[in-house]
């Protein structure tokens, strides 16, 4: 009887425990602590299997060279490793020209960026394994992607700086790649450095691009203000992809109330790396100086209606049809608030006489996601 009221006792202990808020805050702990050991082992997995793939890289390169074996050497190789550990793929005779082709293509660039870091010659050994721990950081498919993909030095470091930055996925990377982000990042002109702090200006020139790219939109060729903002934000997914890492997505036509009066702007966000409010306004015509007056005056009503404390100051993004650079600076050399300006693309513009007998917007872009996994 007494061990029958104790098991009960324990049975109600254990109920109290379970709704206890400390235990709920414990367990949440406990949670997020396996998650992140089992991303870092991911991680470690990934860096011990690249670090492999990059001694093995740089064996064959030192052998073929000494012994001048051709691809012959490498078949022979990739049979007998495969039959020595059958449940690895990364042994195949492509996978080892993959990575003989992958260290050839950063020995020089990793003795580049060590020497300009240093300042100083910089000797093999210590540039390889520099270069070796930066692309160790990303995934083998991701590595491969950016080798078949990106021939200059250059652009491929800013991929895989820019994948490591934001934790893509090959397929985002793919799109990112294919959409030139590398010769759009930070091209838009802005009164940036005029108007904000060190840091964060350095920050909010490298979030602006241009031109956008809206390809992903099938639109008439005279399109107005409202059907583009219409499909941007139908089509939000991608436009935020389009936009880059970091924007938080909180309204379109958001309503500002000055003086009693009220004011619309066209897309209004957060930037959760710069910690400002963002406004966007859509233009489907060339570059107008009173463009940047009217978002002169949104930015300035967000920041007194919208900014809080930790706030940085307001930033706004004109995107127009187009635009010429001489007069955009002019236009925003006396403003005294961040504004960039850019321009959109839409390379597939849709005629008028088509649009009934083509696959509706929905339908296209149910496909472009499946393309890319944004499937939701």
């Amino acid at each position: 009887m007494g061990k029958h009221k104790k098991q009960k006792m324990t049975q109600s202990e254990n109920s109290q425990i379970i709704r206890n808020a400390d235990y709920s805050a414990f367990l949440k702990d406990v949670k997020q602590r396996i998650q992140s050991a089992q991303i870092k082992a991911a991680v470690r997995v990934n860096q011990e299997l690249l670090g492999l793939y990059w001694d093995l890289g740089e064996q064959i390169i030192e052998k073929q060279r000494e012994a001048k074996w051709g691809d012959g050497f490498l078949e022979q190789m990739s049979r007998d490793l495969l039959a020595e550990f059958p449940g690895i793929k990364g042994f195949s005779f492509r996978n080892l020209k993959h990575l003989r082709q992958w260290v050839q293509f950063w020995m020089p660039i990793g003795k580049q960026l060590v020497s300009q870091l240093a300042k100083q010659p910089a000797s093999q050994s210590d540039s390889n394994e520099f270069v070796r721990q930066l692309v160790a950081q990303i995934p083998w498919g991701h590595n491969i992607l950016i080798l078949q993909k990106v021939q200059d030095a250059g652009e491929a470091l800013f991929y895989v700086r820019k994948t490591i930055e934001n934790n893509w996925s090959r397929a985002v990377l793919t799109h990112q790649i294919e959409g030139g982000l590398y010769q759009r990042d930070g091209k838009a002109i802005t009164n940036f450095e005029a108007t904000l702090p060190a840091p964060q200006s350095d920050l909010a020139i490298q979030t602006l691009k241009d031109p956008y790219n809206f390809d992903f939109l099938m639109l008439r060729e005279r399109h107005d203000e409202k059907e583009l903002e219409d499909a941007l934000t139908d089509h939000l997914t991608r436009f935020l992809l389009e936009l880059g890492a970091g924007f938080s997505f909180l309204g379109r036509q958001f309503r500002l109330e000055v003086g009693g009066d009220e004011f619309f702007a066209d897309l209004l966000f957060y930037h959760v790396r710069l910690h400002c409010y963002v406004v966007v306004e859509l233009k489907t015509d060339k570059f107008k100086p009173e463009f940047a007056g009217k978002l002169n005056f949104y930015i300035s009503a967000v920041d007194n209606l919208l900014k809080a404390e930790g706030d940085h100051p307001t930033i706004g993004i004109l995107i127009c049809k187009s635009k010429n650079d001489t007069v955009v600076e002019y236009s925003l050399k006396d403003v005294h608030k961040p504004i960039g300006v850019s321009e959109y693309l839409i390379t597939q513009n849709l005629p008028n006489e088509l649009r009934s007998s083509l696959p509706s917007i929905e339908e296209i872009e149910a496909e472009v996601d499946r393309d890319f996994g944004l499937e939701k």
